[in-house]
């Protein structure tokens, strides 16, 4: 796919995405591990709602 900016852009972006900082190797995304944190984050606050519920109402 032809860039859609002119030479001298695309020569600013070129330089700008070859820096070191742009070079960081990454660990592959983990959808699961995600999944996971947000289920344990929603159980967790919920059990801890309906103790506080408990000891308000009781």
């Amino acid at each position: 796919m032809p860039s859609r900016l002119y030479p001298e852009d695309q020569k600013k972006v070129d330089e700008y995405l070859n820096l070191p900082a742009q070079k960081v190797e990454r660990k592959p995304f983990k959808v699961w591990l995600l999944l996971l944190v947000i289920l344990g984050t929603v159980i967790g606050m919920g059990l801890l709602s309906r103790l506080l519920g408990n000891l308000v109402l009781s």
